[in-house]
Protein backbone atom coordinates (compact mmCIF):
# COMPACT_ATOMS: atom_id res chain seq x y z
CA UNK A 1 0.00 0.00 0.00
CA UNK A 2 0.96 3.46 -1.17
CA UNK A 3 0.86 6.60 0.61
CA UNK A 4 -0.53 9.36 -0.38
CA UNK A 5 1.40 11.98 -1.23
CA UNK A 6 3.29 13.33 2.13
CA UNK A 7 3.69 17.03 3.25
CA UNK A 8 7.04 17.06 4.92
CA UNK A 9 6.39 20.30 6.96
CA UNK A 10 2.89 18.07 7.96
CA UNK A 11 4.71 15.45 9.84
CA UNK A 12 7.56 17.70 11.87
CA UNK A 13 7.40 16.82 15.66
CA UNK A 14 10.26 18.72 16.02
CA UNK A 15 12.56 21.39 14.74
CA UNK A 16 15.69 23.08 16.07
CA UNK A 17 19.31 24.16 14.40
CA UNK A 18 20.58 20.89 14.23
CA UNK A 19 17.64 18.47 14.43
CA UNK A 20 13.93 17.37 12.84
CA UNK A 21 11.99 14.81 14.57
CA UNK A 22 9.02 13.62 12.26
CA UNK A 23 6.42 11.47 12.79
CA UNK A 24 6.96 8.61 10.16
CA UNK A 25 3.90 7.50 8.04
CA UNK A 26 3.84 3.97 7.11
CA UNK A 27 4.28 2.44 3.75
CA UNK A 28 7.09 5.01 3.24
CA UNK A 29 11.10 3.48 3.24
CA UNK A 30 13.14 5.07 5.54
CA UNK A 31 15.91 5.34 3.05
CA UNK A 32 16.88 3.62 -0.40
CA UNK A 33 13.76 1.64 -1.81
CA UNK A 34 14.34 -0.23 -5.11
CA UNK A 35 10.73 -0.19 -5.95
CA UNK A 36 10.19 3.37 -5.00
CA UNK A 37 11.91 6.50 -5.45
CA UNK A 38 9.81 8.60 -2.46
CA UNK A 39 11.59 7.72 0.69
CA UNK A 40 12.07 9.91 4.23
CA UNK A 41 15.00 10.93 2.66
CA UNK A 42 14.34 12.33 -0.49
CA UNK A 43 11.49 14.29 0.96
CA UNK A 44 13.85 15.61 3.45
CA UNK A 45 16.12 16.55 0.59
CA UNK A 46 13.65 18.67 -1.12
CA UNK A 47 13.53 20.86 1.93
CA UNK A 48 16.94 20.59 3.56
CA UNK A 49 20.65 21.09 1.74
CA UNK A 50 21.99 17.99 3.93
CA UNK A 51 19.85 15.68 5.96
CA UNK A 52 21.20 12.56 7.15
CA UNK A 53 18.62 10.17 9.51
CA UNK A 54 20.43 9.00 12.43
CA UNK A 55 18.30 5.36 12.49
CA UNK A 56 15.90 3.67 10.55
CA UNK A 57 12.41 2.21 11.13
CA UNK A 58 10.63 -0.74 8.84
CA UNK A 59 8.87 0.48 5.75
CA UNK A 60 5.47 -0.22 7.38
CA UNK A 61 6.32 0.94 11.14
CA UNK A 62 5.22 4.64 12.05
CA UNK A 63 6.67 6.72 14.23
CA UNK A 64 9.13 9.27 15.60
CA UNK A 65 12.46 9.03 14.03
CA UNK A 66 14.95 11.55 13.87
CA UNK A 67 17.26 13.45 10.94
CA UNK A 68 19.80 15.49 11.77
CA UNK A 69 20.53 19.21 10.03
CA UNK A 70 24.07 19.13 9.65
CA UNK A 71 27.34 16.93 10.37
CA UNK A 72 27.79 17.89 13.68
CA UNK A 73 24.52 17.01 14.85
CA UNK A 74 24.66 13.31 13.12
CA UNK A 75 27.93 12.47 14.68
CA UNK A 76 26.26 13.62 18.42
CA UNK A 77 23.39 11.35 18.02
CA UNK A 78 25.36 8.53 16.49
CA UNK A 79 27.67 8.29 18.98
CA UNK A 80 24.28 8.66 20.89
CA UNK A 81 22.82 5.25 19.49
CA UNK A 82 26.02 3.47 19.78
CA UNK A 83 26.73 4.11 23.07
CA UNK A 84 22.86 3.25 23.86
CA UNK A 85 22.39 6.52 25.42
CA UNK A 86 19.39 6.68 23.35
CA UNK A 87 15.95 5.82 24.64
CA UNK A 88 13.66 4.21 21.84
CA UNK A 89 9.81 3.41 22.85
CA UNK A 90 7.33 1.65 20.47
CA UNK A 91 4.30 0.58 21.43
CA UNK A 92 3.11 -2.81 19.56
CA UNK A 93 -0.25 -4.83 19.38
CA UNK A 94 0.24 -8.46 19.85
CA UNK A 95 -2.05 -11.14 19.31
CA UNK A 96 -3.17 -13.19 22.60
CA UNK A 97 -3.44 -11.90 26.19
CA UNK A 98 0.34 -11.13 27.86
CA UNK A 99 1.27 -9.95 31.17
CA UNK A 100 4.60 -8.32 30.81
CA UNK A 101 6.27 -6.77 33.15
CA UNK A 102 9.72 -5.13 32.34
CA UNK A 103 10.03 -8.35 31.03
CA UNK A 104 14.04 -9.11 29.30
CA UNK A 105 13.97 -10.62 25.99
CA UNK A 106 18.27 -11.43 25.40
CA UNK A 107 18.61 -13.28 22.33
CA UNK A 108 20.89 -13.04 19.47
CA UNK A 109 20.37 -12.12 16.10
CA UNK A 110 20.99 -13.26 12.73
CA UNK A 111 20.37 -12.13 9.64
CA UNK A 112 19.13 -14.58 6.53
CA UNK A 113 19.35 -13.96 2.74
CA UNK A 114 15.73 -13.50 2.07
CA UNK A 115 15.11 -10.44 3.97
CA UNK A 116 14.00 -11.74 7.37
CA UNK A 117 15.64 -12.75 10.50
CA UNK A 118 15.85 -15.49 13.62
CA UNK A 119 17.56 -15.95 17.08
CA UNK A 120 20.73 -17.67 16.68
CA UNK A 121 23.08 -17.90 19.82
CA UNK A 122 25.48 -18.86 18.32
CA UNK A 123 26.01 -17.00 14.95
CA UNK A 124 23.84 -13.98 16.10
CA UNK A 125 24.59 -10.15 17.21
CA UNK A 126 23.44 -9.85 20.97
CA UNK A 127 19.95 -8.57 20.79
CA UNK A 128 18.32 -6.93 23.59
CA UNK A 129 14.59 -5.66 24.48
CA UNK A 130 12.26 -4.80 27.79
CA UNK A 131 8.62 -5.32 27.38
CA UNK A 132 5.67 -4.11 29.41
CA UNK A 133 2.08 -4.93 28.80
CA UNK A 134 0.17 -1.06 28.77
CA UNK A 135 -3.09 -2.47 28.18
CA UNK A 136 -4.75 -6.00 27.78
CA UNK A 137 -7.50 -6.76 25.71
CA UNK A 138 -9.76 -9.90 25.13
CA UNK A 139 -6.95 -11.25 22.70
CA UNK A 140 -4.80 -8.93 22.10
CA UNK A 141 -2.50 -7.01 24.16
CA UNK A 142 -0.83 -3.76 23.90
CA UNK A 143 2.56 -3.56 24.53
CA UNK A 144 5.60 -0.89 25.43
CA UNK A 145 8.93 -2.18 23.82
CA UNK A 146 12.40 -0.57 24.74
CA UNK A 147 15.10 -1.97 22.50
CA UNK A 148 18.54 -1.57 23.88
CA UNK A 149 20.02 -2.69 20.77
CA UNK A 150 18.85 -1.74 17.33
CA UNK A 151 18.99 -5.11 15.28
CA UNK A 152 16.89 -5.54 12.25
CA UNK A 153 13.39 -6.36 13.03
CA UNK A 154 14.45 -6.96 16.59
CA UNK A 155 11.27 -6.20 18.52
CA UNK A 156 8.93 -8.14 15.85
CA UNK A 157 11.46 -11.41 16.38
CA UNK A 158 11.58 -11.21 20.44
CA UNK A 159 7.75 -10.64 20.43
CA UNK A 160 7.36 -13.75 18.38
CA UNK A 161 9.92 -15.21 20.30
CA UNK A 162 7.59 -14.45 23.83
CA UNK A 163 4.46 -15.97 21.57
CA UNK A 164 3.27 -12.75 21.27
CA UNK A 165 3.85 -12.05 17.71
CA UNK A 166 2.60 -8.57 16.40
CA UNK A 167 -0.83 -8.41 14.95
CA UNK A 168 -0.28 -8.14 11.47
CA UNK A 169 3.12 -8.93 10.79
CA UNK A 170 2.73 -12.60 9.10
CA UNK A 171 6.38 -12.91 8.59
CA UNK A 172 6.34 -13.58 12.09
CA UNK A 173 3.52 -15.18 13.05
CA UNK A 174 1.33 -12.56 13.57
CA UNK A 175 -2.77 -12.55 12.26
CA UNK A 176 -4.41 -9.96 10.63
CA UNK A 177 -7.44 -8.09 12.60
CA UNK A 178 -10.66 -8.29 11.25
CA UNK A 179 -13.66 -6.17 12.58
CA UNK A 180 -15.73 -8.97 12.49
CA UNK A 181 -13.56 -10.93 15.19
CA UNK A 182 -14.73 -8.53 17.90
CA UNK A 183 -17.75 -6.64 16.66
CA UNK A 184 -21.16 -8.78 16.65
CA UNK A 185 -23.73 -8.23 13.65
CA UNK A 186 -20.63 -6.57 11.15
CA UNK A 187 -21.49 -7.59 7.75
CA UNK A 188 -20.14 -6.72 4.25
CA UNK A 189 -21.94 -6.13 1.35
CA UNK A 190 -22.78 -9.32 -0.76
CA UNK A 191 -19.56 -10.47 -3.02
CA UNK A 192 -16.93 -8.24 -0.91
CA UNK A 193 -14.10 -9.82 1.08
CA UNK A 194 -13.43 -8.27 4.24
CA UNK A 195 -9.96 -7.04 4.71
CA UNK A 196 -7.71 -6.66 7.58
CA UNK A 197 -8.28 -2.96 9.95
CA UNK A 198 -4.52 -2.72 9.58
CA UNK A 199 -3.24 -3.31 6.40
CA UNK A 200 0.47 -3.46 8.38
CA UNK A 201 1.82 -4.90 11.12
CA UNK A 202 0.61 -2.66 14.12
CA UNK A 203 4.19 -1.06 15.35
CA UNK A 204 4.58 2.21 16.42
CA UNK A 205 7.94 4.03 17.15
CA UNK A 206 5.99 6.16 20.32
CA UNK A 207 9.05 7.82 21.70
CA UNK A 208 12.68 9.00 21.15
CA UNK A 209 14.50 10.72 23.93
CA UNK A 210 18.01 11.85 23.77
CA UNK A 211 20.60 14.82 24.51
CA UNK A 212 20.98 17.78 22.38
CA UNK A 213 24.45 19.13 21.42
CA UNK A 214 24.56 21.82 24.46
CA UNK A 215 23.84 18.54 26.56
CA UNK A 216 19.47 19.47 27.28
CA UNK A 217 17.48 15.78 26.73
CA UNK A 218 14.45 16.23 25.01
CA UNK A 219 11.72 13.40 24.45
CA UNK A 220 9.25 13.63 21.69
CA UNK A 221 6.02 11.33 21.46
CA UNK A 222 4.50 10.67 18.18
CA UNK A 223 0.70 10.03 18.05
CA UNK A 224 -0.29 7.16 16.79
CA UNK A 225 -1.54 7.06 12.84
CA UNK A 226 -5.19 6.58 11.66
CA UNK A 227 -4.56 3.02 11.27
CA UNK A 228 -3.70 2.06 15.03
CA UNK A 229 -5.70 4.38 16.13
CA UNK A 230 -9.28 2.85 14.92
CA UNK A 231 -7.22 -1.26 15.66
CA UNK A 232 -6.88 0.53 19.45
CA UNK A 233 -10.78 1.86 19.28
CA UNK A 234 -11.70 -1.32 18.36
CA UNK A 235 -10.08 -3.38 20.85
CA UNK A 236 -11.38 -0.93 23.53
CA UNK A 237 -14.91 -0.79 22.75
CA UNK A 238 -14.81 -4.72 22.75
CA UNK A 239 -13.86 -4.88 26.40
CA UNK A 240 -16.87 -2.93 27.50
Amino acid sequence: MKPSKINFADIILFKDDDFILINKPPFISTLEDRNDSTTILSLAREVEPDPQVNHRLDKDTSGVLAIARNPEAYRHLSMQFENREVTKTYHAVADGVHHFENKLVDAPIVKLNNGTVKINKQEGKEAQTYFTTEQAFKNHTLIRCNPVTGRMHQIRIHLALLKASITGDETYGGQPFFVSSVKRGFQLKKMTEEEPLMKRMALHAFSLEFALLDGKKIKVEAPYPKDMKALLKQLQANLR
